[in-house]
C-alpha cells in the first residue's frame, strides 16, 4: 500500500472509531488531525470537507458489511445445499464471528447516520437508504429460496421478515452497548436463528388413539 493510501486509511480508521463513539457532530477535523499526526493540508488533500469524509466512511462501511455477508453466507451455502439449513448455519457463523470481537461490535455507521441525518446531504442519506434496502433484498432472496421448499407455520410478509434480520442486528448492537454486555448481539442472532427454525418447522400430525 502506498503512503498516500496508508494515510487515507488511517484517517478513516480514526474517524470511524470517533464517530461510532460520540457521533459525527461530536467529531472534529482538528481531533482527527491530532490523532493521525498529519497536517491540516494533509487532511484536506484526502477529504475536501467533513461531508466527503462521511461519504467515504459510509461507503467503506457498507462495502465491508457486504463482504462479510458474502463470505459467511457463501461459505454456509457451500457446506449445506438445503436453503433453510444453509441460512441457519450462516446465522450461527455470524454469531461466532461477533463473539470473537473482544469488546463487542463497535456500532453501525448506517444507524449513526440515521440518528443524525440532518447533518448530512441528500447524497449521503440516499446512500444510507440504499444500503438498508440492499440488506432487505439480500435476505429476502434467501427467504424466497427457503419458502420455495418450506411453508412457514404462520403467514408472513417476506419483506418484513427480511427486515427483521437487520432489526435484530441493529437492535442487538444497541442492547449490547446499553447493557455493556459484548455477547448480547451474538445471542440475539442465535435467538433469530431459533425463530426462523421454528417458523419453518414442518407441522407434525399428532395421532389420536
Amino acid at each position: 500500500m502506498r503512503k498516500g493510501e496508508e494515510t487515507r486509511t488511517r484517517i478513516l480508521d480514526v474517524a470511524e472509531a470517533a464517530v461510532l463513539q460520540k457521533g459525527f457532530g461530536g467529531t472534529s477535523i482538528e481531533e482527527l488531525i491530532a490523532e493521525t499526526g498529519i497536517t491540516k493540508s494533509g487532511f484536506f488533500y484526502h477529504f475536501k470537507d467533513k461531508n466527503e469524509l462521511a461519504k467515504a466512511l459510509l461507503n467503506r462501511y457498507i462495502e465491508n458489511d457486504e463482504r462479510i455477508y458474502d463470505e459467511i453466507f457463501s461459505r454456509a451455502r457451500d457446506l449445506v445445499d438445503d436453503p433453510l439449513q444453509s441460512f441457519l448455519l450462516g446465522l450461527k457463523l455470524l454469531s461466532e464471528l461477533l463473539c470473537d470481537l473482544p469488546n463487542g461490535h463497535p456500532g453501525c455507521l448506517v444507524a449513526t447516520i440515521c440518528y443524525y441525518e440532518r447533518l448530512f446531504d441528500r447524497e449521503i442519506r440516499e446512500t444510507n437508504r440504499n444500503a438498508v434496502l440492499a440488506w432487505r433484498y439480500r435476505f429476502r432472496g434467501m427467504f424466497e429460496e427457503i419458502m420455495a421448499v418450506y411453508t412457514p407455520r404462520e403467514p408472513v410478509n417476506i419483506d418484513h421478515l427480511a427486515d427483521m434480520v437487520s432489526s435484530v442486528l441493529e437492535g442487538g448492537i444497541v442492547l449490547s452497548k446499553a447493557l455493556k454486555e459484548p455477547n448480547t448481539l451474538a445471542e440475539q442472532i442465535l435467538m433469530l436463528r431459533t425463530f426462523v427454525k421454528l417458523l419453518f418447522q414442518p407441522f407434525v400430525e399428532v395421532s389420536r388413539a
